[in-house]
This record gives structure tokens, C-alpha cells and sequence, in this order.
């Protein structure tokens, strides 16, 4: 079976694979040739895939993992770093997502309330001039 791993700005992994392991939302999962069509929302991990006897390691920030009729997976990440060092990956990587995901966490909370306030206003001058039939 052939894996893709692409980014908006690169292929990242274009290869011929044994086995792959990869995570989403209910847990750990592997997939194995002719494995049925399959279709999942990958959280913020690591995917690993073994070629022969070698184990290659992909840090991923999310994405979608599709698995086609003739047993090919993609994987669209918004971000993948690969590496053949499992410690490495882990400690520097996954956390370094983790903390931009943290931060735009924060952002898209800060414009949510923006947002709000800017509505709240909105309806405030909205009552004022009910009576007048229009909006100041």
C-alpha cells in the first residue's frame, strides 16, 4: 500500500509501507494491506509505518487519514515533521504543537468575545431607537 502524508505547502511522504499506526479521537489504530475503505479526524500525534523491518516516525498537528478502495492512505495535515527518532519527536515536536494550539485556542476565544460585544452593542442601540424605526 502507498502513504501521502501532504501539508498545504508540501508532499511530506511519498512511499510504499507495510503497516501504519496513527490516532484519532477513540484511540490508537493500525491499518494493514487491504484493509476496508476507511475515513477518520486525526488528533494532534504521532503516526509511525514500518517499511520491511524499518520504523519511520510523523509528527502531525491533526488532519484527515482516508484509506481508498485499492488499500492507498492519505493523510492532510496542517503541519507533519518527520523524524527517525521516536524521544525526539515526542519531547520537542508534539510539544511545540501543542503549545500553538494552545495559543490559537486563545485567539479564537479573545475574537469570540470581540464578536459578542460587538453584537451586544448592536442590539443595545437596537432598543434605544425601537421606537424611531431605525438603526444608529
Amino acid at each position: 500500500m502507498n502513504l501521502s502524508i501532504v501539508t498545504p505547502l508540501a508532499i511530506v511522504v511519498e512511499e510504499e509501507i507495510d503497516s501504519l499506526r496513527a490516532e484519532d479521537t477513540s484511540g490508537s489504530f493500525g491499518i494493514l494491506g487491504h484493509h476496508a475503505p476507511f475515513l477518520t479526524s486525526l488528533t494532534l500525534s504521532i503516526i509511525s509505518w514500518r517499511v520491511a523491518s524499518a520504523e519511520h516516525f510523523c509528527a502531525i498537528r491533526g488532519g484527515v487519514l482516508t484509506v481508498d478502495n485499492s488499500g492507498d492512505i492519505e493523510i492532510a495535515t496542517r503541519e507533519a515533521v518527520m523524524g527517525d527518532d521516536l524521544a525526539t519527536l515526542d519531547a520537542d515536536v508534539l510539544a511545540r504543537f501543542e503549545t500553538e494550539a494552545e495559543e490559537e485556542r486563545a485567539e479564537h476565544i479573545e475574537s469570540v468575545r470581540l464578536q459578542l460585544n460587538v453584537i451586544r452593542q448592536m442590539i443595545s442601540r437596537l432598543h434605544r431607537s425601537s421606537n424611531k424605526g431605525e438603526f444608529q
